[in-house]
């Protein structure tokens, strides 16, 4: 107990982000100044060759084992080309793209963390990197273990890992790869970047080990309350009568069983009730060992985003903010509300003191790609502003400000594949789906389009989120073309098929890290971060006429007004006061309280003192 004390008391001390005073029912201070960049680590950076999945590794469990053959593809080769192992299986070419590894690790973050600190990001959200078969690894083997292809030794890990008791946590060990995962933690830190985990605890993969018990040990399983099980399979007959609740009946993908639900409302959302009591106390043992590993919470990560939240219980989720804020009462709950159907947004699930610090929203982008796209849905700035309005009307008000303001993600589409197909967003927003869609190089009104987006992106109330690879310029459609190995400077890529898998023809683009992109984003990073009422200030609109917008950000000490002109023509606008201001996207200065903005440009003004 005076150790854990000590421990407690030094890491106050020593990490001034760590505010033992923070008051759990508000969201981290930190929060609010957060500008988040998402990793997803198999398609960020391979940093380490010697740990690539081999063909014995490569058991998926939507598409089976791969071939003897299988290899990684190459990082820089064309996204729609065929590896040798892949022309000769019978698989389309979607199926096969599930099958691919590029080799992304841990120390590929690790090797470019300088890169994110230059780019100015202070916080990290990392995709799941907890033990799995799959690409996107929402469907768990461990919860408690670090992918063993994302550390340096595999083997060794595997060995570890069946030395254990994972029913246990008194026997869980540290395997090469969760060691390195720590001291990516510490490096972020040093660096002033948090990190948070995501998670679903909503379900797990059929490879997890408490699922692998009931499949071997059926009705006298432990485990068995842990899920939905419907039928066991019957060993006298040639048949497998086995059966259970797959998350949306995804079979691969079995449900954690939810108990106490006389209060649901639909399948959909849950609302009241709880989940089995053994798979919570699962669930509670390693979202503590990753938030005070060793009990030490400065050697941990910053909280967690948390995968399909409104599909859980709110009794759990009442439970579980209060099991996290009592080991670190700074950390950071952001869920995933379910977003691209009405009925899928329930006000309760919304970040409040009970729940959730935050929220991804995506509500926010829905109109604003609206507004600043050449959108088949357009809308005026009138209708944008009454749009975000609603929005922060279900919110408490201090949470409006620690909201993850997501755009694209490993969900969706890329900002500008989404802005060049018009603001098609998730229904078949791809080419396997739908021929038309464009997966290639959008033209020169979409790249300044996106830019004007992401003025308004970093200058919005909440904290913005950017896709990995965003910065560099990558274009791609919704899932999988959004998780293409990221276009790093040093590489060359080979030209990548314009018209994708569609026949004809072959035309290409030219592809690569794009500087002025980058240099975009970078400047928008410092904007942010350097004026503190972007992060904590009041909003108001000013202008909302046809396609001109204006709004000002302002405390009691500072005032920036944003201004935006997406009308066919240049247009003059009135700020509501006199001055001299400095434009600080381009440090030009605007004497008075007169304007002109070109069409399709944009400017971002702070009055000089």
């Amino acid at each position: 107990m005076k150790k854990n004390f000590l421990i407690l008391l030094f890491t106050a001390l020593l990490l001034p982000w760590n505010s033992m005073a923070q008051n759990s029912k508000l969201p981290p201070d930190w929060a609010k100044k957060a500008v988040w960049y998402q990793i997803f680590v198999e398609r960020f950076y391979n940093g380490d060759s010697s740990n690539d999945p081999k063909p014995e590794n490569m058991y998926n469990a939507l598409s089976g084992m791969v071939a003897k053959d299988w290899t990684i593809t190459p990082w820089t080769q064309d996204w729609y080309g065929i590896e040798p192992w892949a022309a000769k299986n019978g698989k389309s070419f979607a199926d096969n793209l599930q099958d691919r590894r590029f080799g992304g690790d841990l120390q590929g973050v690790l090797d470019k963390l300088d890169y994110l600190a230059d780019l100015g990001i202070n916080a990290i959200y990392l995709n799941p990197v907890n033990d799995a078969p799959t690409l996107h690894k929402y469907d768990a083997r461990n919860y408690h273990h670090i992918d063993v292809n994302f550390g340096p030794d595999p083997v060794g890990d595997n060995k570890i890992i069946a030395l254990e008791n994972p029913g246990d946590p008194a026997t869980w060990q540290w395997t090469a790869a969760d060691k390195l995962f720590l001291k990516l933690i510490n490096e972020a830190h040093k660096r002033n970047i948090r990190i948070i985990m995501d998670y679903s605890w909503n379900h797990t993969g059929v490879e997890f080990w408490a699922f692998r018990d009931i499949i071997k040990n059926r009705e006298k399983s432990a485990y068995k309350n842990w899920y939905t099980i419907y039928a066991y399979d019957d060993p006298v007959t040639e048949k497998n009568e086995f059966d259970y609740l797959g998350w949306f009946n995804n079979k691969y993908m079995p449900e954690i069983r939810k108990t106490n639900l006389s209060s649901a409302k639909d399948f959909f959302h849950p609302y009241e009730g709880n989940m089995d009591d053994g798979a919570k106390q699962h669930i509670f043992a390693v979202t503590k060992r990753w938030l005070a590993p060793d009990g030490d919470v400065s050697k941990g990560i910053d909280g967690y985003r948390l995968d399909v939240a409104d599909f859980i219980p709110l009794g759990f989720w009442r439970d579980y903010r209060t099991f996290v804020k009592n080991i670190k009462p700074d950390a950071y709950l952001v869920g995933e509300i379910q977003w691209w159907m009405d009925k899928m947004m329930p006000p309760e699930y919304y970040a409040n003191s009970e729940v959730f610090d935050a929220v991804m929203f995506y509500h926010l982008y829905r109109p604003a790609r609206s507004f600043f796209s050449h959108a088949d849905n357009a809308i005026n700035a009138h209708q944008l502003a009454d749009s975000l309005r609603y929005q922060w009307s279900g919110l408490e008000t201090p949470f409006r400000y620690s909201m993850m303001n997501v755009s694209s993600t490993h969900d969706t589409p890329r900002l500008l594949s989404c802005f060049y197909n018009h603001g098609k967003y998730k229904d078949k927003a791809n080419p396997y789906e739908n021929p038309a869609y464009k997966t290639g190089k959008p033209d020169a009104e979409t790249y300044q389009r996106v830019k004007l987006y992401l003025i308004h992106q970093f200058t919005n109330v909440g904290t913005p989120n950017i896709w990995n690879g965003e910065e560099m310029g990558m274009w791609g459609s919704v899932d999988p073309d959004n998780r293409k190995p990221l276009w790093w400077k040093e590489y060359t890529f080979q030209p990548e098929t314009r018209n994708n898998i569609q026949p004809g023809i072959k035309t290409y683009d030219s592809v690569g890290f794009n500087q002025e992109c980058f240099d975009f984003y970078k400047k928008l990073v410092h904007i942010r971060s350097s004026n503190p009422v972007l992060s904590t200030g009041e909003m108001e609109f000013i202008i909302t006429e046809g396609k001109m917008l204006m709004y000002k950000r302002y405390d009691k000490n500072d005032c920036i007004y944003v201004i935006f002109n997406l009308e066919p023509s240049g247009k003059d606008f009135t700020l509501p006061e006199k001055g001299t201001f400095i434009n600080l996207l381009d440090n030009s200065k605007v004497k008075g309280n007169k304007m002109r903005l070109a069409t399709l440009s944009g400017a971002i003004l702070k009055k000089m003192k």
